[in-house]
């Protein structure tokens, strides 16, 4: 299995949004994802009610049965679709993925 995390830090405000508005439409987009990808196995979002400089504002939690998946997801288009959205709105992100045996 592979674990994919993605963070990301959010601009104060962007589209005409604040922060915690942008951060629950991206949370909204991402969620929408589930049962929607052919071998996603879990996919959640968290928004961050930590607000020290040194936290991120949302966090991108999923699982995936193989490497492949993980791969496919990446470009599969309901994905593509939500990066854009994401990305107007960010001034960071972090990811990790490592796999579990």
């Amino acid at each position: 299995m592979i674990k994919h995390i993605v963070m990301w830090r959010l601009k104060d405000e962007a589209a005409g949004k604040p922060k915690l508005e942008n951060a629950r439409l991206i949370k909204e987009k991402l969620e929408a994802l589930n049962g929607k990808i052919p071998g996603m196995l879990l996919l959640e979002v968290g928004i961050n009610f930590e607000t020290s400089d040194e936290a991120d504002d949302v966090i991108l939690y999923s699982e995936f049965e193989s490497l492949e998946a993980l791969d496919a997801y990446q470009i599969h288009p309901e994905h593509l679709a939500v990066k854009p959205f994401i990305k107007e709105r960010r001034t960071q992100r972090r990811v990790v993925d490592y796999e579990v045996n």
